[in-house]
């Protein structure tokens, strides 16, 4: 069998690049590459959209949470981002919304209701009936005690002056208003709320 110069060529050439394809480790490299990939982590996880809760901007977070696996386990945040769909952040958190995964896990965090009793150095667990029921007691009580009907000239003001009130900041501008309307109608002044409603 006759070999013209251009097949041994061309033989010659392939045969090189195969072998210095096989030398730099080339060989294999999509298989080593497939057993090198981990699977994506938050695959089985749940995501949920809400609103970072740390200021009135209102970002958008994901938020993906999963359970360890066992029936009736209670889910745990795995993972926080910026939600890139909201069009307020779009997908950008500050330091404080990227790091509130730390304070959602945090073994610190109030999880139920504490009351330290009167003379006493600790807080207790109570339940979330005793303190409702607590805080609504002592309102009445303040109320019944520092309200203010009329001022000096007779005008009716009806003021609640002794108890302030703090709301949230991560709440929709209906939250807000209803908020608003509940405690100015107690006669509350002050009030304060990070949304400035």
């Amino acid at each position: 069998m006759a070999v013209t110069r251009r097949q041994f060529m061309k033989v010659s050439a392939a045969g090189l690049a195969a072998s210095s394809v096989g030398a730099l480790g080339f060989i294999g490299a999509s298989e080593g590459l497939a057993a090198g990939v981990r699977p994506f982590r938050l695959e089985k996880t749940t995501e949920t959209r809400n609103t970072c809760p740390y200021c009135a901007v209102g970002c958008g977070v994901l938020v993906y949470s999963s359970a360890d696996g066992a029936k009736g386990s209670k889910a745990r945040l795995v993972h926080i981002e910026g939600d890139s769909d909201n069009p307020i952040n779009r997908g950008t958190l500050c330091a404080r919304g990227a790091a509130s995964l730390g304070f959602a896990n945090s073994v610190n965090r109030l999880q139920y209701p504490m009351h330290r009793k009167p003379g006493s150095d600790k807080f207790e667990r109570v339940s979330w009936d005793f303190a409702m029921e607590r805080i609504a007691k002592l309102a009445k009580e303040d109320r019944d005690k520092n309200f203010i009907a009329k001022n000096r000239d007779g005008v009716t003001v009806n003021r609640w002056v002794s108890t302030g009130f703090l709301a949230g900041s991560a709440c929709s501008n209906e939250a807000g208003y209803l908020t608003y309307k509940a405690i100015r109608s107690t006669g509350i002044l002050a009030l304060e709320n990070q949304a400035r409603i």
